[in-house]
């Protein structure tokens, strides 16, 4: 079975024109949701889409440009579609999303939880599961920000998709090791590198890494770096691409 993934944005979390790095992976009929930011709603209509389509969503971590667009999905889930919707989220992550993020907007005397909204299925970390027919998915916890806990995932078993995460050479060597072909990377063009992997970081990596690497989550000035990403290429907004 055919597997696509497509951004719906492409941008850091200050992006303005490519808006937040949100993705939908479709296989056959079905079509699941990576991440659901601050500007996935509009996003998701500009492409034409909306939010009846998805049938799950799989968070990363919980900062604002992967998670901030939940609440109203959800909201248009229970009142447009009639459907409780499927959340697909890492178990540590499960009491934080509604804890820190979703609490405060969608509490009610009705709905004390976040399996009010959704149908929660917690994922295990490093444990392979089958979210749609022909999709497997893998947690792996990855650096981001210090005392933030953060999941990358490994999808069908050669692709690797890296949400957000410092610059680690060790997992990308492994990874490669592993059978991955294809890297979906978050990049900060502009170092130093913080929280994200900087294009000077990733410029170090052989060149056989660099062949995998897709770059995603960058700047508005990413037509400034065309041509100066060695062997690394970006990725487009709203292109599908093969798993």
């Amino acid at each position: 079975m055919a597997v696509h993934i497509q951004m719906i944005g492409t941008g850091s979390a200050f992006a303005k024109r490519y808006d937040n790095n949100n993705a939908l992976i479709e296989t056959g009929s079905r079509t699941l949701l990576l991440d659901c930011g601050i500007t996935c709603p509009s996003a998701l209509y500009r492409l034409g889409r909306h939010f009846g389509e998805i049938d799950a969503v799989l968070i990363s971590h919980i900062h604002g440009d992967h998670v901030g667009g939940l609440e109203e999905y959800a909201y248009q889930m229970k009142y447009v579609y009639k459907r409780k919707p499927v959340l697909y989220v890492p178990a540590p992550l499960v009491a934080p999303l509604w804890e820190h993020t979703l609490k405060g907007g969608m509490e009610s005397e009705e709905a004390d939880s976040l399996t009010h909204y959704f149908d929660v299925y917690p994922l295990e970390e490093g444990e392979e599961s089958e979210l749609l027919p022909g999709l497997r998915v893998k947690p792996l916890r990855t650096r981001h920000v210090p005392g933030k806990i953060s999941f990358s995932y490994v999808i069908n078993g050669t692709f690797f998709y890296s949400a957000d995460m410092r610059f680690d050479p060790d997992l990308l060597e492994r990874l490669d090791r592993e059978g991955i072909r294809t890297i979906f990377h978050d990049c900060q063009l502009h170092p130093p590198g913080e929280v994200h992997a900087a294009l000077p970081e990733l410029l170090t990596l052989p060149e056989r890494l660099q062949e995998k690497i897709w770059l995603m989550h960058y700047g508005d000035d990413k037509e400034a770096f065309e041509g100066r990403t060695g062997r690394m290429r970006f990725v487009e907004p709203h292109v599908r691409y093969p798993i």
